[in-house]
């Protein structure tokens, strides 16, 4: 069967393809392979590249992540900001340059403090991860381990944490800084550029290129940081609630087996 260039099957990453912050099964890795047969397949996550690959199975001991990026017709880091095709890198963006110095230490400082003033079961180290297209916010911290990061997403669901954080930012920075901000993950928060969401890879795939673009999100409600490119005009949106609901979805639009 020839494959369909025209059409673009785009996933997101955590609790999408891999479950959050984790490994990709080698089942979905066969599945994605067999999709990619058919039609294009493209990833697009909010977190850098390193962590990207990390999930998609980089080998430690050696560098593979040309093999990996080479994978997929396209791969996207933190929305697209650094952006991939067939294995090459297209592009790349800085939230430095668009914030300029001055203003970005206004806004860290803003949220150093107001993440001090936190009280929650546990804190721990690496509040805030400066990425090339984005601040991530973390109250309990990235460098939680796996108990700690679930014992904070049920805290987080109770009291609202990052909800009420949220409202705060856009409360402070509603002016002429231009940003927006959303949940992202399990216990972050994203905050970048107006349009720097994860519709920004959707500049690279042109309409004149694709008959469809079906896009697959875990956090497509209002706040998370699917919903964006979820309702974006440009795709057909599918909700997931786990990467085996990515791979039901997909096989009965495109007749894959699973395995």
């Amino acid at each position: 069967m020839t494959k369909n260039e025209r059409i673009l099957c785009l996933y997101d990453v955590d609790g999408t393809i891999t479950e959050p912050r984790k490994l990709i099964k080698p089942e979905m890795d066969a599945f994605l392979t067999k999709l990619r047969s058919k039609v294009s397949v493209g990833l697009v996550g909010g977190s850098d590249l390193d962590k990207i690959l990390e999930q998609l199975g980089r080998d430690p001991l050696k560098d593979n992540s040309d093999e990996i990026t080479a994978k997929y017709d396209y791969l996207f880091a933190e929305n697209g900001l650094v952006a991939y095709k067939d294995g090459k890198l297209i592009r790349k963006e800085s939230i430095v340059d668009f914030l300029g110095e001055l203003k970005l230490q206004m806004f860290i400082n803003f949220a150093l403090v107001y993440m001090g003033n936190l009280k929650l079961p546990r804190k721990r180290g690496t509040f805030i991860e400066f990425r090339n297209g984005l601040i991530n916010l973390c109250p309990v911290g990235r460098s939680c381990s796996q108990a700690e990061r679930e014992e904070f997403v049920q805290f987080d669901k109770e009291h609202k944490i990052r909800e009420k954080f949220v409202e705060a930012l856009k409360s402070e920075f509603s002016g002429d800084f231009g940003l927006s901000f959303c949940i992202g993950g399990q216990i972050s928060i994203d905050a970048y550029p107006v349009g720097w969401d994860k519709t920004y890879c959707l500049h690279y795939l042109p309409s004149k290129s694709f008959d469809k673009i079906y896009f697959f999100g875990d956090k497509t409600d209002e706040g998370g940081n699917d919903h964006e490119i979820f309702v974006d005009k440009r795709t057909v949106g599918h909700k997931v609630n786990s990467p085996e609901d990515t791979m039901k979805i997909t096989s009965e639009l495109f007749d894959i087996a699973i395995e």
